[in-house]
């Protein structure tokens, strides 16, 4: 950040006032959304998150904002009280930081979704699955993650990983301009040339930091068909599996992503891999006969659909509200035969758990580690370590063994509140420069999350 930027911000930024009792009336009256108190009828539906790991958290308020000025006096309403303030665009936050005791800024109804001349304008609290099928009307999409649920704010602060990554880049990346509402009640917009280091910071530099992101315009891509496939192979060859994916996935073809699945559920073990390519069956087919060479699969389905399509089966189904817990690693190198063995035998231990691994690579690669704020472009994959309900002993455990081999690099997105050096881990290089940024546009710490910049 230039000192322009900084002096400019900062002096902006008014002294804050004596706290004064919550005016709730003065704050209802306000709004042209609306809000929510304790008591009412729409109170415990409108509290709950994804995850019903935290729906004992009781905020003192929920305001159902509907434009970036109902946003702005909620923060001005925050100041004035001193309640503590929570941004909410889907819900998604694996430590449950989505919502607080305090004030709830819901962006939920900011859904819209607008396309012209090859950019899409978003609202933050716009819902996944509903942006694929809005644009699909239009033959374009933006490159995005799986979850039909989770909001497009979140998703793309934090960077962004999805499933046309490799060929487009992160979410963060198609990135043109970004609405904020700032701690003192400005909505500033943000791109390049206009407040550049806010910009920088709004693409992976997590949210609930800077300011309320009120909308997103991203440049699009066309949707065009894809291959979708999935492959199945016995656990016995589980560890051959994770050797053969590795080798193969970060270093394919642009157009080819994958994840590969390592999952002990009620059905008992199993190794998965799903994917997409941007091109026919018999491209498909020649990418994986190099992984299926090495390891023959037990089945194997590939076909072609519209891209909509492939989204909702990449998607899994609605959405279910599900207890789970989650740590996530960013793997900077492949996993030698002994972190592949700690891998299998730890996915083999009693429960209910999962290790996914997504391949980066391609796209996301060529950007610079500081181009962004998110750093993980020498990145070969992601690890997600998910648990079904709310014990942490397993995700600790498997996590702490394989730490040794990917080190302490984890993705924003999957927040963990374990992290001690959680500031290193999910922004490297980049952490002070966030800091800085945090200085200059929130000077007063309105936003105030346990793990915030």
């Amino acid at each position: 950040m230039n000192r322009r930027d900084f002096l400019g911000a900062a002096a902006l930024v008014p002294l804050a006032p004596a706290m004064s009792a919550p005016d709730w009336t003065g704050l209802h009256r306000s709004l042209k959304g609306t809000l929510v108190r304790p008591g009412e009828a729409a109170y415990d539906r409108s509290r709950r998150l994804f995850n019903p790991a935290f729906d004992g958290v009781r905020p003192s308020a929920l305001a159902y904002c509907e434009t970036a000025q109902d946003v702005a006096a909620c923060l001005a309403f925050a100041r004035r009280s001193g309640l503590p303030v929570t941004a909410r665009s889907g819900g998604h936050s694996y430590a449950g930081w989505s919502t607080g005791t305090g004030l709830v800024i819901d962006l939920s109804r900011m859904n819209g979704v607008a396309y012209r001349s090859g950019t899409a304008t978003i609202g933050s609290g716009a819902r996944l699955m509903d942006v694929y099928t809005k644009l699909a009307k239009h033959g374009v999409s933006i490159p995005a993650g799986s979850c039909p649920t989770v909001g497009v704010g979140g998703l793309a602060l934090g960077g962004g990983i999805g499933v046309v990554s490799r060929k487009y880049g992160l979410t963060c990346d198609r990135l043109v301009s970004v609405q904020v509402v700032t701690a003192d009640g400005r909505m500033l917009d943000c791109d390049a040339a206009r407040h550049p280091a806010l910009f920088w910071a709004c693409r992976g530099g997590g949210g609930g930091n800077f300011g309320v992101a009120a909308s997103f315009t991203f440049r699009t891509h066309r949707a065009h068909e894809l291959a979708h496939f999935s492959l199945r192979w016995p656990w016995a060859k589980a560890a051959a599996a994770v050797a053969a994916w590795q080798d193969w996935a970060p270093g394919a073809p642009d157009e080819l992503w994958s994840s590969l699945h390592l999952l002990r559920d009620k059905e008992g073990l199993s190794v998965q891999l799903a994917g997409t390519y941007l091109g026919d069956l018999a491209g498909l087919n020649r990418l994986l006969g190099r992984l299926t060479a090495r390891v023959q699969p037990a089945s194997r389905v590939a076909r072609v659909v519209p891209y909509l399509t492939a989204m909702q089966i990449m998607s899994g189904g609605p959405g279910l509200r599900t207890t789970f817990s989650a740590k996530s690693h960013m793997a900077y190198r492949k996993l030698p035969a002994a972190g592949i063995a700690a891998l299998v035998a730890g996915v083999a231990r009693p429960g209910r758990h999962a290790v996914l691994l997504d391949a980066l690579g391609g796209a996301v690669g060529r950007v610079g580690a500081r181009d962004t704020a998110f750093p993980h472009r020498a990145a070969l994959y992601s690890v997600q370590y998910y648990a079904d309900g709310t014990s942490r002993t397993w995700l600790r455990g498997v996590h702490g063994e394989l730490r040794a081999h990917f080190g302490d690099h984890a993705y924003v997105n999957y927040i963990d509140p374990d992290l001690r050096e959680w500031r290193s881990a999910y922004y490297g290089q980049n952490a002070a420069r966030l800091a800085a940024v945090k200085a200059a546009y929130d000077p007063g710490r309105i936003f105030r999350l346990p793990q915030g910049v």
